[in-house]
């Protein structure tokens, strides 16, 4: 059982350290090729080597990036930083919308104008087992969102596209969830129903809320939870962050606990030195400078942090295709 990453099959069991929610690039390609604002391609994948190679050099052997169409997924930039820098990027197929599809699935699909199969679900399957436009690379895993608006029409059918998906290869999915209207519980009940393994998927930005009882009820229903927003303290600041980890390993649910910050090197949806002022601690390094010893100062042992780093994300991989 190998995983895919940007650099070619890598076994599970020697995936390392793993932040399981990392982007590289969030850029709006088509906006960007058609503005003004000036880009320098060098300049961002220098930029890029130097962030990810200070990553490594703290420690971490792998990220899981969830950049998919919606948050502009380009690899071929992406490669170009990877075969610079000594870590395992791990790529993802799936479709990143809060509303509605794409306009390009809108009129096709079953019962719509052009009454075919579900051309999402289609275009997963093809990029988890044969690979990523011309690129030869295969995603590993599958993403889906669902935010403040909740369970739309749209966001419905991307997720039975990608439950559908999982069915057909194995490969595990990630969800972007906004728990402050329980949307986890809904993404949890609605891939349930579609007969999705609940062990193979992440409820992302979980650790935006301090809400236990919520927490808890996801992972008993099997799910990992994405503590994946660490640094970005306007939502939810640093000590209520690491404060629910901790209750959650006091509680037992290591097991079900996975770390990450989901932060980019370079992301177009803010001015940069605006979002620098702003969330000065949100980036690679944050975890393993002031988390990690954080959590060990709460009593959170060794063990444990392995169990978060490396466990968790290798059983998550390790039924993909």
């Amino acid at each position: 059982m190998v995983v895919s990453t940007l650099r070619g099959p890598v076994s599970p069991e020697n995936l390392g350290r793993v932040l399981m929610h990392e982007h590289v690039f969030v850029v709006g390609e088509e906006l960007r090729r058609n503005s003004l604002t000036p880009w320098d391609e060098r300049h961002r994948v220098e930029d890029a080597v130097t962030k990810l190679s200070a990553l490594r050099a703290a420690g971490i052997e792998t990220i899981v990036d969830p950049t998919v169409i919606g948050l502009g997924r380009y690899l071929p930039r992406l490669r170009e930083v990877n075969e610079r820098v000594d870590l395992n990027i791990i790529p993802a197929t799936g479709v990143y919308t809060y509303d509605d599809v794409p306009l390009q699935f809108r009129f096709r699909g079953p019962g719509l104008m052009f009454d075919v199969a579900e051309p999402m679900t289609e275009l997963f399957v093809t990029e988890l087992t044969e690979g990523i436009a011309d690129t030869g690379v295969k995603a590993a895993f599958l993403k889906c969102a669902i935010d403040s608006p909740g369970l739309t029409p749209g966001v419905e059918r991307v997720m039975r596209a990608v439950a559908a998906a999982h069915r057909r290869t194995g490969a595990p999915i990630t969800v972007h969830t906004h728990p402050h209207n329980g949307s986890g519980r809904t993404a949890m009940r609605l891939l349930r129903s579609e007969d999705v393994d609940l062990t193979k998927v992440v409820l992302g930005h979980s650790g935006d809320t301090t809400d236990l009882d919520y927490l808890t009820e996801l992972a008993d229903a099997g799910c990992l939870l994405g503590m994946d927003r660490f640094g970005l303290d306007a939502v939810l600041d640093f000590e209520q962050r690491v404060d629910t980890v901790v209750r959650l390993v006091q509680r037992g649910y290591a097991t079900s606990v996975v770390l990450s910050h989901d932060t980019s090197c370079f992301i177009d949806w803010f001015d940069e030195g605006e979002l620098q002022r702003a969330a000065p601690n949100w980036h690679y390094l944050h975890i393993s400078r002031e988390v990690l010893p954080a959590l060990r100062a709460r009593g959170v042992t060794e063990e444990q942090i392995h169990t978060m780093l490396v466990d968790n994300p290798r059983k998550y991989f390790a039924e993909a295709p």
